[in-house]
């Protein structure tokens, strides 16, 4: 204790940083959109410079709560972090957001991590979010290896789908093919390259 306080008299502790942004992080929620602003740059800075991984989760966390343009770019930064926890609130803070674009970066991120927990957190975070991007992204994950994998994707499908078609992955890949269909509109849809384990590259709508 006489140490900790030692360590407050010589300028902000660690401990309190991270209580700060643990604070910020439940309250920037609520903030004006000049607020927000303000701080988006200050979470910027954390994320890019800081060298403590809980500080940088902290500030994906915070982002995945900002009504700024730029969350969607400052939470898709944490997914390149070298760190893995960083990566999975990432993952978290993206099936939280509406945009798009996430569930395309969550796609994106299952199809080519190799970590078993980043795979799982886009897994769970995919089952967030609607459409045949995370439809198609999780169908992948069922031809996963790994019986935990499995168990995730078709857990997070049944948030997806709005349906249950059981514990046999294979079930649920000839449901999943049989709703298929080609897009007879003749407008774009959002594809997505994402590897399939193997090494090779399938384009995901």
């Amino acid at each position: 204790m006489r140490e900790w306080k030692r360590d407050r008299e010589l300028g902000v502790t660690d401990h309190q940083r991270r209580q700060e942004l643990q604070n910020l992080a439940s309250q920037i929620g609520g903030m004006s959109a000049k607020e927000q602003a303000k701080w988006a740059t200050h979470l910027d800075r954390i994320i890019e410079n800081d060298p403590s991984p809980e500080m940088r989760r902290l500030s994906i966390l915070a982002a995945s709560k900002l009504r700024t343009p730029d969350a969607i770019d400052l939470i898709e930064r944490g997914l390149d972090d070298e760190s893995l926890k960083v990566q999975m609130e990432a993952c978290r803070s993206l099936g939280k957001r509406r945009e798009p674009e996430a569930a395309q970066l969550l796609a994106s991120t299952l199809g080519t991590t190799p970590e078993a927990d980043v795979k799982n957190s886009a897994i769970a975070a995919l089952g967030k979010h609607k459409g045949n991007v995370p439809v198609e992204s999780l169908r992948l994950a069922l031809e996963d290896r790994d019986p935990a994998t499995i168990h995730l994707a078709m857990q997070s499908l049944k948030g997806v789908i709005g349906k249950d078609y059981g514990n046999d992955p294979q079930q649920w890949i000839a449901a999943i093919d049989a709703q298929s269909a080609p897009d007879a509109s003749g407008t774009e849809s959002d594809d997505v390259r994402v590897a399939d384990g193997q090494g090779d590259e399938k384009t995901i709508r």
